[in-house]
């Protein structure tokens, strides 16, 4: 699952990859804004004591932010993030794919939205 939302996230057009946050949070940019994150969840959350399940953050509308917590377990504010514009997405199975990429597709045109509009053309050419 983490590798088709891995595929997902850079198939967006102009995303890298990159580690500003240090090795095992790999933060995903679209023209150097940042709009992902992923890494595991740290020891005693985001897992059910065996396993520790992947942590993605994603910028959100803050009214959508509140609705999707409440709708999923596994949704919750930003872990380390602006808890009222982020929202952290656990990794655990319990979203449907279709969903997840909902929310990637959100988070990305929320921080294009914010460009200029050079920039928001030129990536509006490959959607």
């Amino acid at each position: 699952m983490t590798e088709n939302i891995r595929n997902y996230l850079l198939s967006k057009p102009f995303t890298e990859m990159q580690y500003p946050f240090g090795v095992g949070i790999e933060v995903y940019k679209v023209k150097g804004k940042m709009f992902a994150t992923l890494s595991l969840g740290k020891m005693g959350k985001g897992g059910d004591g065996r396993k520790a399940y992947w942590w993605m953050n994603l910028k959100c509308d803050p009214d959508e932010a509140v609705m999707l917590c409440d709708i999923f377990p596994s949704v919750i504010p930003g872990y380390h993030m602006n808890k009222r514009l982020w929202n952290t997405v656990i990794l655990d199975g319990s979203i449907p794919q279709g969903e997840i990429e909902r929310m990637i597709d959100n988070s990305f045109n929320l921080v294009v939205s914010k460009m200029s509009q050079k920039d928001q053309q030129s990536i509006r050419v490959y959607e």
